[in-house]
Formats: structure tokens, sequence, C-alpha cells
């Protein structure tokens, strides 16, 4: 077994992200800017587009992010977002968008050919974009889209060779759990 120097530090960026997401804390979206490059590069040389082009989302999303929780978008007060519930009324949509995503991705890579693992890589790219913008919103549900896109990147990372990323990806996993218990008992 193999790790490459950019897999490890990608995973190490990885650990401190999910740390910080646990704890709501603001340094999530500065170091999720970070993993968002690492990553970026790491897909793309592992052949999983989708989730390469996902990381490119997820670094203008943490540019969103640290916005959104300052309260400087959607806020009079100025003020830090309150983690909070989604509105029931967004469940559907947000269900429905996860899987049309899900399924173009699907289809769009294997349309293409470029893509090792075309099915797993598009629903984990279509669950990870709308857990990103979930979590831009300070809910708690996020996590349950992490929890379902986590096993699926730990076998793309692992049939790629990446397994420090794969190991990082089991621990996210643990915290996604961790997650919902913490962030659910903090909503208003």
């Amino acid at each position: 077994m193999e790790f490459s120097i950019l897999d490890i530090i990608g995973a190490v960026i990885g650990l401190f992200y999910i740390v910080s997401e646990y704890r709501a804390d603001r340094w999530l979206w500065p170091i999720s800017l970070l993993m968002s490059l690492f990553y970026i590069i790491i897909d793309f040389s592992a052949g999983y587009f989708a989730n390469g082009s996902i990381c490119c989302y997820n670094f203008i999303m943490s540019i969103y992010g640290i916005l959104v929780w300052r309260g400087l978008i959607k806020s009079k007060e100025k003020v830090d977002r309150p983690i909070s519930s989604c509105p029931v009324s967004y469940v559907k949509w947000i269900v429905a968008v996860v899987a049309v995503l899900s399924l173009f991705l699907w289809w769009l890579l294997g349309f293409i050919g470029e893509s090792n693992h075309p099915l797993i890589d598009g629903i984990s790219a279509g669950l990870s974009i709308v857990g990103m913008w979930m979590l831009t919103q300070k809910w708690w549900q996020q996590w349950i889209c992490w929890m379902l896109a986590n096993p699926m990147m730990v076998v793309l990372f692992w049939l790629s060779g990446n397994y420090a990323s794969a190991v990082l990806y089991i621990v996210f996993e643990v915290f996604c759990i961790m997650g919902i218990i913490s962030w659910r008992r903090k909503s208003i």
C-alpha cells in the first residue's frame, strides 16, 4: 500500500476540516478552501471528474459560506447564523435535486467515458453539491448528505489507491453521526 504525499496532506487538512465542521467553527470555511484545492488535484488525477468538479464548486461555496455564516448575506443583524433545521417545505425539493443531479452526472460521466466509476462518482457528487449548500445554510440535516456520500468516497479513493483519503472518509463518517447528534441538539 502506497501513500502519496499529496494524499496525506489532503487527509490531514481534511481532519482539521471535519473537526471544524463538527464544532460549527468559522475556521471550517478557510480550511475548506485549502482542502478543496488539494482534492481538485487528487480527484482529477484519480479520474474522478465529477468529484473533482465538486471540489471547484466547494471552493466557491466556501467563500459563500464565509459570507453567510458571518451574517453578511441574508442577514440584517450582521451576526453569526445559528444552527437550525431545514424547513420541511424544502425536503422534497432537496431530495429531487439530489436525484436529478446524481442521475445527470452518472449519465454525463458515462457518456463522456472519462470517469473510472461513473455511478458512484455521480451519486456522491450529487449528494456533495446539495450537502455543501445545506452546510452554508447551517442546517443540521446537511450531515445526512455527507453520511450517504462518504461510504461512496471511501470506495472511490480506495479503488484509486488514495488510501489516506479513503481512511479520512471513514473518519468523516464517524463525525457525521456525531455531527447529527450535536448539531440537532444545538439547532433552534
